[in-house]
């Protein structure tokens, strides 16, 4: 171990407990159990703090007797990225869930941490306003667990990314240390950028407490087309001709799968007649393609890659939005070469989620060759989900020339390695 050996975390984690105690209430600190378990590492106590101030204090404590902290919302990605190096105790953010300001007429929202995703957007939609991101799992995902593992879907296409929603964070660092960036207008230039900065980094440089986003008004009605396609150069084709055109749709991707043929998904938004001269101008771009109505459950397919996935691989996959058809090829011909059943989703913005299955060996192989060709056409695969049985894999890949930059950062705000050690990208 790169802090201190397994022995003095246990009697360092016993000291601590008193101290603990004493800062949360004892019915807020308690044993873990398996379910508890980090990507299969289980942490020795669970800490439950209610204010920033208190989790900020555990916090240092654990930092001070060298014990690793491995920050939890709703617990939904905890098997995102590689098992962590140690994991001592589990700092969780489940009391810290408070809308703390939603000053609606300036478009943004001030939250706590570990408010859900489904309590925030129920609480904005009471002023007709969203929170546009449609993140895995929003009844039990904490906008903290989002943030940190940086998830959203289908509508970053045309609201834009985690990263372009959030205009300010207040993180606990390892030390103690309150910090702040940004603010509560959607206009902000003073400071750095650290809400960008946690964004996605897995909780390795802080714990988040609270986020500011923007938000936007909720849509008058929707409507979402599905189009059948008989080739990928053929969903290719469609997704460029609705991206090249002058319509205002609000999500687009493609599906696809080893045992169907792929579809082209459109989400439209507005007024019931901004979306009747919007299916018509759709139907005349895609002539002769088929028009079909679909459900608006279309876009849980995303989280439908999770059901039943004890045995199945789940990927992320970032590739040039010009080569989804040829990415789509790879896996098909890996699919078929490794005998593994294969469904995706790619994004017309080049991102995508691949679910795998197959033997574990097969599903190895797949997943090493594809990460392989994606890299050298400037992509990435990143595993987000692994079966128990798969040959060890790392999650990220090739970090490339950022990987320095990454662990100096890492090293000024974290320096004891405190927080998620091993489990970001080149081991951070």
């Amino acid at each position: 171990m790169n802090a201190i050996t397994s022995t003095n975390a246990l009697a360092a984690t016993a000291a601590l407990e008193g101290s603990l105690r004493a800062i949360v209430g004892p019915q807020h600190l308690r044993s873990t159990v398996e379910a508890d378990a980090v990507a299969g590492v289980r942490p020795r106590i669970v800490v439950e703090p209610a204010t920033e101030q208190e989790l900020a204090a555990a916090l240092r404590l654990a930092n001070n007797a060298g014990l690793s902290v491995i920050p939890r919302g709703g617990g939904t990605k905890l098997g995102w990225g590689n098992p962590p190096a140690r994991a001592d105790l589990i700092l969780s953010t489940s009391r810290l869930n408070k809308i703390i300001e939603h000053p609606w007429a300036d478009l943004t929202v001030s939250v706590e941490a570990g408010c859900t995703m489904e309590k925030l957007q129920s609480t904005l939609a009471q002023h007709g306003q969203r929170l546009a991101l449609d993140a895995l799992w929003p009844a039990r995902a904490t906008i903290g667990g989002i943030l940190s593992s940086n998830d959203s879907g289908s509508l970053r296409l045309r609201f834009g990314a985690l990263r372009e929603l959030i205009i300010g964070v207040t993180l606990a660092l390892s030390d103690g240390t309150l910090a702040s960036s940004g603010g509560k207008v959607v206009k902000n230039v003073a400071g750095y950028d650290l809400q960008k900065l946690a964004t996605g980094a897995l909780g390795t440089l802080g714990v988040i407490t609270r986020a500011v986003f923007r938000v936007h008004p909720l849509p008058k009605t929707s409507k979402t087309f599905s189009i059948p396609t008989q080739t990928f150069e053929e969903s290719q084709r469609v997704l460029s001709t609705i991206q090249d055109s002058k319509l205002a749709h609000t999500a687009l991707h493609v599906r696809a799968a080893s045992d169907a043929l792929p579809f082209v998904d459109v989400l439209l938004e507005g007024t019931e007649a901004g979306l009747t001269a919007q299916e018509a101008q759709l139907k005349r771009l895609l002539a002769p393609n088929a028009l079909l109505d679909s459900p608006s459950t279309v876009w849980n397919a995303r989280q439908h890659l999770w059901d039943n996935s004890d045995s199945a691989a789940i990927a992320k996959l970032s590739v040039l939005p010009c080569e989804i058809a040829q990415t789509l090829e790879n896996i098909q011909r890996l699919g078929a070469q490794y005998r593994s059943h294969w469904q995706t989703i790619i994004g017309a913005f080049g991102i995508g989620w691949l679910r795998l299955e197959g033997l574990p060996e097969n599903l190895h192989s797949v997943l090493q060759e594809l990460r392989a060709q994606l890299e050298r056409e400037s992509g990435s695969l990143i595993v987000l989900h692994r079966p128990p049985t798969l040959p060890p894999f790392d999650a990220w890949g090739n970090a490339g020339d950022a990987l320095p930059l990454m662990r100096a950062v890492k090293h000024q705000l974290d320096p004891k390695n405190t927080l998620n050690p091993g489990r970001f990208v080149g081991g951070i």
